[in-house]
């Protein structure tokens, strides 16, 4: 048999699997030998590396897809985590600031009423509010302090910027008060810009003041500051109670109808003053 017809027969199916195998190492081993030995064969090398370029390419190129997918993917989830976390740190921070501002507003609070106390030629007591009346048209608050601080019916109230109001029921540990703003309250005023003087009521449809009784003819007008006269028995001389902020004269009424807006942080202060006065004491 001719050297041609040994390869033939070991690349046709009726060789025997072992023999190809053989012939193929053998082939291998000859190709790498001739590789590293012959530098001719470089050329030839390079030769056959070009048809099969392509196909490198194609085989490559889903691997390369996927490490790109995979890669893309890891980055979007990477983002996504880094975003929620920046979104959560960003929310803990705003509350944070927000506790802040509160505590920063809470403390000059704190300041002006204590500035306010040291105003306040008379014995003082800083009381907390723990509660708010929910009824309609009732005005009331519910303060920490009661008979065992001393606290006493017809009591004064402030806070830093005016009269809040009078204690109208006391226990042991709480007291309840009135408020300016309570149509049940009346607090004798004078205006400050030229004396003139009025009763002061609530009102519970608005949460203002109104003046009560005063003539159309009567000097008052749009931010004129009224103060307590000191006429009564539960108000001491000169603390802000409202700001006129209208005046309407109807032909029809011999009274002016006359609107206050509380100087008190009505809604708002969570600290008040208690001040002992009793004019008759």
């Amino acid at each position: 048999m001719s050297e041609g017809n040994i390869i033939r027969s070991i690349f046709t199916h009726e060789s025997h699997p072992g023999l190809r195998a053989f012939f193929l190492v053998i082939l291998s081993i000859g190709l790498m030998v001739m590789d590293s030995r012959l530098e001719s064969f470089a050329s030839i090398r390079e030769a056959m590396s070009l048809p099969l370029a392509p196909l490198q390419y194609v085989v490559n190129w889903p691997t390369k897809m996927i490490d790109t997918f995979k890669s893309a993917i890891s980055t979007h989830d990477a983002l996504v985590e880094e975003n929620l976390k920046l979104k959560a740190d960003q929310l803990l921070l705003s509350s944070q600031l927000q506790r802040l501002m509160t505590v920063e507003s809470e403390n000059n609070y704190l300041k002006s009423l204590m500035q306010s106390s040291r105003q306040v030629k008379r014995r003082t007591l800083i009381a907390e509010l723990l509660a708010v009346s929910t009824e309609p048209f009732v005005r009331q608050i519910t303060l920490d302090k009661g008979s065992r601080d001393g606290v006493y019916v017809g009591q004064p109230v402030i806070d830093a910027t005016g009269v809040m109001g009078q204690v109208i029921r006391v226990g042991p540990l709480i007291s309840r008060v009135l408020l300016v703003t309570d149509p049940d309250s009346g607090v004798a005023v004078q205006s400050a810009r030229n004396g003139i003087r009025a009763v002061a009521s609530g009102d519970s449809y608005t949460g203002k003041l109104r003046l009560l009784y005063l003539p159309k003819t009567a000097d008052v007008r749009v931010g004129d500051v009224m103060v307590t006269s000191g006429l009564g028995d539960h108000y001491p001389e000169g603390y802000p109670v409202g700001r006129v902020i209208s005046v309407s004269k109807d032909p029809t009424s011999q009274f002016a109808a006359i609107q206050l807006q509380a100087s008190a942080r009505i809604g708002s202060s969570r600290q008040v003053l208690l001040v002992w006065y009793q004019r008759n004491v």
